[in-house]
């Protein structure tokens, strides 16, 4: 290390932000299946009410299962069905889904 050089040695030069090299390693770590992506933007498109009392469990061939804790709100979901798919592809950044399918799992709220 060459005195009066802070960080010389470590290859890479100047130091980086410790939230953009966090928000690498976790971009690096998280599963790229459609159902991961899903699950981590459904909250922010969502809203913490809809993400507190339904979460993407499944996905196939587009279709994204949700378990909703009771049918008033899987029925109230499925009426938001449009909404709710331009606000999840909207951050996905691509059209990724087509649908979603919400079912009911009163055991939802346990988990």
């Amino acid at each position: 290390m060459s005195p009066g050089r802070p960080g010389a040695g470590r290859g890479s030069g100047a130091p980086r932000r410790i939230a953009l090299a966090v928000e690498e390693l976790i971009s690096q770590a998280e599963p790229q299946t459609v159902l991961a992506r899903v699950q981590t933007h459904w909250a922010p498109a969502c809203g913490p009410e809809v993400a507190e009392r339904a979460r993407p469990v499944a996905e196939r061939e587009g279709t994204v299962t949700v378990a909703c804790t009771s049918a008033t709100w899987a029925q109230e979901l499925d009426l938001m069905q449009m909404e709710l798919l331009r606000r999840v592809n909207e951050r996905l950044e691509s059209p990724a889904i087509s649908a979603f399918r919400f079912i009911v799992d009163g055991d939802l709220h346990k988990r």
